[in-house]
C-alpha cells in the first residue's frame, strides 16, 4: 500500500503520542507496569489532595497545596487551615514508600495506625511516628529524632543520613501483623513489633504514656505531619499485603 502524506503524519503523531506517554509512565507521581503488577497504588495523584484530608477538619481549604508535582505544607500560606494530612482509606497489613524533602532546619514526620476522633487532638497521640528531619536541624544530633528512626524509642538501627534541604530522600514503610520496618534511603533504620509486650513497656516509660490510645493499634490512618518549615511528598505509593 501507499504510504501517503496523510498516512506518514498520523504514524508520526502516533510514534509522539506512545512516546509521551511512555516518559510520563517514567515520571514522579506515576506506576511502572511492574508496580502495577506488583498491586502498588498511587495515594498522591500529582495534581490533587484527592484522598486526603485534615486531621479532624475533613476536607477544607489548607495549607496543603500541589505543585509542580508535589504536594506541600506551605508555612507562608498560615491564612487557610493548618494541620496534619490524613489518607481517607485505614490500612493494616501495607507497604508504603514516598520521596520526601525539606526546607532548611525543617521537620516532620509520617504516622501509621492513626485513630482519628474528636476527643484525640493530634496524630501523635495514637500513631508512632517515622520522623523526617533535615540534617542542620538542632535535633538531628538527637539519636531518638534522627530521620527514619521511629521517634522517641529508638535510634537507627543502621546509621545513615538524609539528604540536605532541597533535594529528594526516598522512605518506606512496611507493617505486616503489627511488626514494623522503616527504611530511609534503601537502609533499615527501625524495627519493632507493635504487639509486643516490651513495645507497650516502652511506651509505658515514654513521653507517650499520658495518651492512653498511643500505639495500641495495628491499623489505621496514615498521616503526613504539617510543619511551620515546610515539608514536600511525592511518589506516594501504597501496596495493601
Amino acid at each position: 500500500m501507499k504510504c501517503t502524506t496523510g498516512h506518514r503524519l498520523l504514524l508520526l503523531s502516533t510514534i509522539l503520542l506512545l512516546h509521551a506517554c511512555g516518559k510520563k509512565a517514567e515520571g514522579p507521581n506515576s506506576l511502572s507496569k511492574a508496580e502495577i503488577n506488583e498491586g502498588w497504588e498511587l495515594l498522591f495523584d500529582g495534581e490533587t489532595t484527592n484522598g486526603w484530608h485534615v486531621y479532624n477538619k475533613g476536607k477544607v481549604a489548607s495549607i496543603w497545596q500541589v505543585k509542580d508535582g508535589e504536594l506541600y505544607s506551605n508555612p507562608e500560606n498560615m491564612s487557610l487551615e493548618t494541620g496534619d494530612l490524613v489518607s481517607d482509606r485505614q490500612f493494616e497489613d501495607f507497604e508504603l514508600k514516598f520521596d520526601w524533602k525539606m526546607t532548611e532546619g525543617g521537620n516532620s514526620g509520617v504516622f501509621i495506625n492513626v485513630l482519628e476522633r474528636e476527643d484525640i487532638p493530634t496524630p501523635w497521640a495514637s500513631g508512632p511516628e517515622y520522623q523526617l528531619l533535615e540534617n542542620s536541624h538542632q535535633d538531628y544530633t538527637n539519636d531518638v529524632k534522627r530521620p527514619g528512626c521511629l521517634y522517641g524509642f529508638d535510634a537507627q538501627k543502621n546509621r545513615v543520613e538524609s539528604l540536605p534541604f532541597g533535594q529528594w530522600n526516598q522512605s518506606r514503610i512496611r507493617q505486616v501483623d503489627g511488626k514494623i520496618e522503616f527504611y530511609l534511603n534503601g537502609v533499615l533504620t527501625a524495627e519493632k513489633d507493635l504487639t509486643s509486650a516490651e513495645w507497650q513497656a516502652s511506651v509505658a516509660e515514654s513521653n507517650f504514656k499520658g495518651f492512653p490510645e498511643f500505639g495500641k493499634r495495628i491499623s489505621g490512618h496514615i498521616v503526613l505531619q504539617d510543619w511551620a518549615k515546610g515539608v514536600a511528598f511525592r511518589n506516594i505509593k501504597v501496596k495493601v499485603l
